[in-house]
């Protein structure tokens, strides 16, 4: 299946690894350019480098923090330097754990700003340069947590649960203008992160947990890949998609328990 992709640039963040950087290497896989940006200069350097290298499209590193408004406009001009965005996913991103009670004022912002304004600001400025090629595709990876919370991680349901509402809203502004607005709500994806994670609890039994995990919360009793996860977000950006407009789509092997 030809999925258009051919030629176009799609900016993708929070991509030097983990599901990201397999968004960003799904859009290469099809010929489009890409941006990749994360805050480590040295890393989002090399997985541009890769990316080219594999599949022979422009791939540019931009190291910059989303959090910010500053580091938002590092990428907007990078983008407007390589002839304008036609696809941007919002993917930047980190899990939480805290109780309401005892979380910080600080941790609220810190994560609203990473999680929400970065994809509003990002989402300003990388559609007026969509709107002027004619249109695009905007993609927000929030999480099944959107949805169904985990108890231990408030702040990040909840910042997850604005972005899905962002994408929604923002869906009917842009649609005059030809760019399609969706929402991806990954389940369990088997990242670094999780492996990471899984390491520091259970040690060589680490393995095992992930999967006591799966058997837990998910239906096909499986972690997704990142292959998997991202080939459905490039899917949602192409031209295949092109009647998708305001969705939330769950992609979480049966882990949502809700109609």
């Amino acid at each position: 299946m030809d999925l258009g992709l051919n030629g176009k640039l799609a900016v993708v963040t929070g991509a030097s690894k983990g599901i990201g950087l397999g968004i960003a290497r799904g859009f290469a896989r099809e010929g489009a350019n890409v941006i990749v940006t994360a805050r480590t200069r040295s890393a989002v350097d090399e997985a541009a480098a890769d990316i080219a290298a594999e599949f022979g499209v422009e791939a540019r590193g931009v190291a910059s923090d989303v959090a910010t408004a500053e580091g938002c406009e590092a990428i907007v001009g990078a983008a407007a330097e390589m002839g304008g965005a036609d696809i941007f996913v919002s993917n930047a991103g980190t899990g939480s754990n805290e109780t309401v009670m005892d979380a910080p004022d600080e941790k609220w912002l810190d994560f609203w700003n990473l999680h929400v304004m970065a994809a509003v600001r990002l989402s300003r400025g990388l559609a007026a340069q969509m709107a002027d090629k004619g249109g695009g595709a905007i993609l927000m990876n929030a999480s099944i947590c959107a949805v169904q919370p985990l108890w231990y991680e408030p702040i990040y349901n909840v910042t997850k649960s604005a972005m899905m509402m962002f994408g929604k809203c923002l869906s009917a502004e842009l649609i005059d203008r030809n760019i399609r607005v969706n929402t991806v709500n990954p389940g369990l994806v088997r990242t670094p992160d999780w492996e990471n994670t899984a390491r520091e609890l259970k040690g060589d039994r680490w393995e095992d947990y992930l999967q006591e995990v799966a058997d837990e919360h998910a239906t096909i009793r499986r972690f997704a890949s990142v292959d998997e996860v991202a080939d459905f977000c490039v899917f949602l950006c192409s031209e295949r998609a092109s009647y998708a407009v305001g969705s939330a789509v769950h992609v979480d092997g049966g882990m949502l328990k809700t109609v």
